[in-house]
């Protein structure tokens, strides 16, 4: 059987075939998730693909670069599509988001003729669920604290993201990106777009949210969704800064009230940013998945 390569933007219709692919894959990476995609892709021009039973897609950013395909199907014919698709947009197949499996998946199918670069920044840090939510042993004390101070502080309680917060939500995320703005404001407006575009779709979506208040004022909030069975993926986690314990108060809130099913929590990647970074190495994570660009050596 023959099939023509149609990338095209994605729409919400194409949730359940995109999402039974990738849960099937049991891949833990956050691009493998229909809701990080969909909200996403007006900022960056992803567009996705059918191949067979495999799922495509193209990162409109730059130079058009590539998914590793996903799913059960002819992969190395659908790469070699995808060469040809590259060579037409006069560059050499790019191919994002390999962990250590594909690099080896890909190197069997093509010996030695892709060039592999890690991208450090966009590793995925995945944690044990129940160290988010126990929070045990020393090396969370600093955690603790934080949120000991917050509940004492505070008059506070936790809701799941819904229909009744979501307006709190977003007022509270136009104050934080006001007081954000000039530390980047071109990402700051393209992620303000992306959020929009999570909540506007959030139910159709199937997102799972959670809300912090203090004091009557929302100043935290969270989202995601499930990888699979086992792995939850969160794409957003907001709080103020200057509220003592906001943003550990709702990372544990959340996993214990929402994530207690899940075995792993990806929180994605750190873009590059050394306090990301740091505050992400914080939580220890039980996985740092490496993430590999592959070039095709012309």
């Amino acid at each position: 059987m023959n099939f023509v390569l149609d990338f095209r933007a994605p729409q919400l219709s194409d949730k359940t075939w995109v999402s039974a692919i990738m849960r099937e894959s049991g891949e833990l990476a956050c691009e493998y998730c229909f809701g990080n995609l969909y909200m996403w892709c007006t900022v960056y021009g992803n567009t996705i693909a059918r191949y067979g039973d495999l799922f495509l897609a193209r990162d409109g950013a730059g130079k058009p670069a590539y998914l590793f395909p996903c799913g059960k199907g002819d992969k190395k014919k659908a790469i070699l599509e995808l060469k040809e698709s590259a060579k037409a947009d006069g560059s050499p197949l790019t191919l994002y988001c390999l962990t250590p499996k594909k690099v080896r998946e890909l190197d069997c199918m093509f010996p030695g003729e892709f060039d592999f670069q890690p991208t450090r920044e966009y590793f995925d840090y995945i944690y044990n669920t129940q160290d988010l939510i126990d929070l045990a042993g020393r090396r969370y004390h600093g955690k603790r604290n934080h949120i000991a101070y917050f509940k004492k502080t505070f008059d506070w309680h936790y809701e799941p993201l819904n229909e009744h917060n979501m307006a709190d939500c977003l007022a509270m995320n136009e104050k934080w990106e006001q007081r954000n703005r000039e530390k980047n404001p071109e990402d700051i407006d393209n992620e303000l777009v992306a959020i929009h575009r999570a909540f506007d779709n959030y139910f159709d979506l199937e997102l799972t949210g959670g809300v912090l208040y203090a004091d009557g004022e929302v100043v935290a909030y969270t989202f995601g969704e499930p990888l699979n069975d086992t792995a939850f993926c969160t794409h957003v986690e907001k709080a103020f800064a200057d509220v003592r314990g906001a943003y550990p108060a709702i990372n544990r809130e959340f996993a214990a009230n929402a994530l207690s099913g899940f075995q792993f929590v990806n929180r994605e990647e750190d873009a590059g940013s050394e306090g990301l970074r740091r505050a992400k190495e914080s939580y220890y994570p039980a996985v740092l998945l490496p993430k590999y660009t592959a070039v095709y050596k012309e």
